[in-house]
């Protein structure tokens, strides 16, 4: 390697910890894991070759804090710090704050974080490179009075999103003129309490539209994408599963939005692996350009079961300087792979967080299944943090394979003394709508989940 890493924090928990470490012990990197006092009994803290104790089970005192991250990586002579997903992986502060330490931050640079953050300067940079976006505003709105300004321009229904944010925080369908002040203000007190900053801007709502991303790799030479998820089984802009490729997506399509996708990535000087994640209208069958995340992806599996090309890898060679080592034209998407996320989580009761004590534990096996889990039998899953549990992926040859496989590993997977949403996903992967591919991404609350609730009694 070109600025050799031997050492890594893994500056994250559960079961992307377990997948960074995996990933370090195949390039032969030793691995420090830290962990809250709530984490203390975790696999990763199991299978790390040193773990630290970083503070207080409250994630604000211990994941979340930066200098204590990179203290600890200066202590334990880590020359790198992977970040995984979710807490300071899109922190453009704390990327800033590992490079003046000297310490190697496994993602893209500072800079790059800190432009596709801005969800509405994101917008702004996609419309450079020639990327389309949906009809908007040129940047944030400064109140209820220009929002509606815009909304009268392009019509409604609008879409009132944070410009820090994400994951359906700050977030308000607005469908006329009178409902505009009380929903800029109720987003905009979200968007201020989530992410510390209440800034808002607006673009159209379109209503049957599907969520496809795209999968990128930059090394600082040249930046490749790695085909599409398909993301549009959602509940409350929550991600329950995700496949690739997308069902709906022709050929002529996939290298479209894949050529917008690398032409927004170098227009920012992108390095290491991000997603470019779009809409598709299905009614016109145009994308639009949403947002980008700087970092690895929960769903990354799906990409590495019909591409073989392992991300998490990629990221840390590419952080040590290495270059891809494969082109554009050598990347080929092999059969189809679906991921179902496992959360503690009760279906039945409006998915209410499951913490508690894992009883019995199998995760299923086989041809073409992977589970990626940090749960194990006899763990406790905690209150503090996430409630996703596993991950199951299942690639086959065909889509009919691989929701076979699914269902079978489903089927196969004992997780015991708390609610998981694996009843939900028996039950999903059996309608045929999404058999047939007509889902959305409100189809899951606004049809399939209302459906039950009108008739409990019913299989829906």
């Amino acid at each position: 390697m070109a600025n050799r890493i031997r050492r890594v924090l893994v500056a994250n928990r559960g079961e992307i910890a377990v997948r960074i470490i995996r990933a370090c012990r195949e390039l032969g990197i030793e691995t420090v894991q830290v962990y809250s006092q709530a984490d203390r009994d975790s696999l990763p803290t199991r299978m790390a070759d040193r773990a630290v104790c970083i503070g207080h089970s409250r994630a604000a005192q211990s994941y979340l804090n930066p200098r204590i991250l990179v203290g600890a990586a200066l202590a334990y002579k880590a020359d790198a710090i992977h970040p995984g997903y979710g807490f300071l992986s899109e922190n453009a502060a704390f990327a800033e704050l590992c490079a003046r330490e000297g310490v190697q931050f496994i993602g893209p640079r500072p800079e790059a974080i800190r432009m596709m953050g801005d969800k509405a300067v994101a917008r702004r940079l996609a419309a450079e490179a020639g990327v389309p976006t949906t009809p908007g505003s040129d940047g944030t709105v400064a109140d209820a009075r220009e929002a509606a300004a815009v909304a009268e321009r392009i019509g409604y229904p609008v879409l009132l999103k944070a410009a820090a944010g994400g994951g359906g925080r700050g977030m308000r369908v607005v469908r006329q003129p009178k409902e505009l002040e009380d929903a800029f203000r109720q987003a905009a007190r979200e968007a201020a309490a989530a992410f510390g900053d209440g800034s808002l801007y607006l673009e159209r709502y379109l209503e049957n539209i599907r969520h496809i991303e795209i999968q990128i790799l930059g090394d600082g030479h040249q930046v490749l994408h790695l085909g599409e998820r398909d993301c549009s089984t959602q509940r409350r802009n929550q991600k329950l599963i995700e496949e690739s490729p997308s069902p709906v997506i022709t050929a002529e399509q996939r290298a479209r939005i894949g050529e917008a996708a690398v032409r927004l990535a170098r227009h920012v000087g992108y390095t290491s692996a991000g997603t470019i994640e779009c809409i598709l209208d299905q009614d016109s069958g145009e994308f639009y350009f949403m947002e980008m995340n700087t970092r690895i992806q929960v769903e990354h599996p799906v990409t590495e079961m019909v591409t073989g090309i392992d991300l998490v890898k990629s990221q840390i060679l590419i952080a040590s300087g290495e270059p891809l080592g494969i082109t554009q034209d050598s990347i080929r998407l092999q059969g189809h792979a679906i991921e179902c996320r496992i959360n503690a989580e009760d279906a039945d009761s409006d998915f209410a967080p499951c913490p508690g004590r894992i009883g019995q534990y199998f995760a299923p096996g086989g041809p073409g299944v992977r589970v990626d889990s940090h749960a194990y039998p006899g763990y406790t899953i905690p209150p503090f943090y996430d409630s996703l549990v596993a991950k199951v992926v299942c690639w086959g040859r065909t889509r009919e394979e691989s929701i076979a496989r699914m269902q079978r590993a489903l089927d196969e997977l004992v997780i015991e003394g708390v609610s998981t949403t694996a009843p939900f996903h028996r039950r999903f992967l059996a309608h045929e709508d999404f058999l047939m591919g007509r889902v959305h991404t409100r189809y899951v609350q606004d049809c399939f989940l209302a459906r039950r609730e009108r008739a409990p009694h019913e299989t829906a």
